[in-house]
């Protein structure tokens, strides 16, 4: 299975100690070359002598020497910690799981002092520079949990390196190849005012969604409801080893900074107007204690994982993270809000397009998490293992017949229950095929006589085994009209 590459930079956010524990119980799946402690306009560390720094438009009136950053931050190693603890029982299930000392290796700060400051290097944007540069002609999806200076310094970095080269112009365009860049809002302003303008020729997703978030309340699917709430994540999460016992949840009565004013994830049993009585600047309203707080930048990871679905491929493939629709921010520029995927009732629920798959994933998590703990393979659920004939990039012409035959196994030896379905709106064939067999190992269909040359159509297979927390695994089959 190829893996892709990734380095992932993030704030002191809660929920982006929720995301970054997730990513590494995938570690497995991906070449994560760097994790990098970065700032935004929520986290920012100050130069520890004494320089303020303002910006209007933020949770202070006053000039800061730091904002919400607590003395020895050290989220990102402490994930690494808990993980190095559990790697031997992981690597049961998968020996590629990567060992504490290799991921502690490619742990960097990047650009904390101030909100959007790329003035200097930092250890961390000399590493995305390295990566961009280097001979590996993988793309690198550059995870942009914070603000985007970080990586906005790696940029600048190699532009003054060799503007004045005159191998510049190639320089530049095989950077822009490399660079993927998927990121949670613009949490600072270097996004706009440097690599926006900087660098158009680089494919930047907006992934920033309310699935997945402080607010996934509003999106999430009835039936999944479960799978957010105290009982199941105290079941499937925080009760499960090292890995767990760092998941954040309402409640918990840990802070990000003792005394932060903006955090009252950590209370429970009180409304929001009794929060904001207590000096709490409440801007949601507080959910029942040991329920699901956040794991936002989850949206930049889910679709850079090798699941089958092709997600990394192209922003408007659609997968775990949803399926993304073109800006007019630039040539090469996404978002996924705003696409719109309908329900097989024919309704449109909002985000639907990510959280059609959010069981998938949580499931996926949950199992992981289980591994994390198991030190029997036999005594865990592993992902069934699929292979459709006779492939996945496929040429017919309009009227021909198409047939696929899926090959799947599992290796626990469950019971597998196939799924077909033409994923419509991530092709370009605007006709819907009528599916013969979309419940079995071997589908078959027409290509629309109306269809043109160079349209494709997208079909899904799901296949899911039978044990008690089901996993799925996927294929994608993508036929060009010839």
């Amino acid at each position: 299975m190829h893996r892709p590459r990734t380095i992932v930079t993030a704030d002191p956010e809660l929920d982006d100690l929720n995301s970054m524990i997730r990513l590494l119980l995938h570690s497995n799946e991906l070449r994560i070359e760097g994790l990098v402690y970065a700032s935004s306009r929520f986290h920012w560390k100050g130069d520890e002598a004494g320089t303020t720094f303002f910006h209007a438009d933020r949770e202070y009136s006053e000039p800061q020497t730091s904002f919400r950053w607590k003395p020895g931050e050290r989220f990102i190693d402490d994930a690494v910690d808990a993980y190095e603890r559990v790697q031997p029982t992981l690597a049961v299930h998968d020996p590629r799981y990567p060992t504490g000392a290799e991921l502690r290796s490619i742990v960097r700060t990047g650009n904390v002092d101030f909100e959007g400051d790329m003035s200097t290097e930092s250890p961390g944007s000399q590493l995305i520079a390295a990566a961009l540069l280097d001979d590996d002609p993988e793309p690198i999806h550059i995870q942009v949990w914070a603000g985007t200076s970080t990586v906005a310094r790696a940029l600048l970095t190699i532009e003054e390196r060799f503007a004045d080269s005159i191998d510049w112009t190639a320089i530049k365009a095989e950077v822009s190849r490399k660079a993927i860049i998927t990121k949670f809002a613009s949490q600072d302003d270097t996004y706009d005012a440097y690599i926006r303008p900087n660098w158009p020729g680089i494919r930047v997703t907006e992934a920033m969604g309310m699935g997945w978030g402080y607010m996934i309340r509003r999106v999430l699917l009835p039936e999944d409801r479960e799978l957010i709430g105290a009982e199941w994540t105290r079941q499937n999460v925080i009760t499960v080893g090292p890995l767990g016992a760092l998941y954040r949840v309402w409640g918990d009565g840990i802070q990000m900074v003792p005394g932060d004013v903006t955090d009252f994830f950590h209370e429970s049993g009180k409304s929001r107007d009794e929060l904001a009585a207590q000096g709490y600047m409440a801007w949601m309203d507080p959910q029942p204690k040991g329920e699901w707080i956040s794991e936002g930048d989850t949206l930049t990871m889910l679709n850079v994982l090798p699941n089958g679905l092709r997600g990394s491929e192209h922003p408007s493939f659609g997968g775990w993270a949803g399926r993304a629709t073109r800006t007019a921010d630039g040539p090469d520029t996404w978002q996924v809000v705003g696409s719109v995927d309908a329900a097989p009732d024919g309704s449109t629920p909002d985000e639907y397009s990510s959280m059609r798959w959010f069981a998938d994933a949580q499931r996926d998590f949950v199992t992981r998490m289980q591994w994390s703990v198991t030190p029997r393979y036999e005594d865990a659920n592993h992902h069934p293992v699929v292979q459709v004939s006779p492939g996945l990039d496929l040429t017919a012409a309009a009227g021909a017949a198409v047939e696929l035959a899926a090959e799947a196994t599992d290796p626990d030896g469950d019971a597998l229950a196939y799924e077909w379905w033409q994923y419509l709106e991530a092709g370009s064939c605007p006709e819907a095929v009528q599916l013969d067999g979309s419940d079995g190992p071997v589908v078959s269909f027409a290509v629309p006589i109306g269809a043109e040359s160079g349209q494709t159509i997208h079909l899904l297979l799901r296949v899911t085994d039978s044990a008690a927390v089901p996993l799925a695994a996927y294929a994608r089959v993508i036929v060009t009209v010839a």
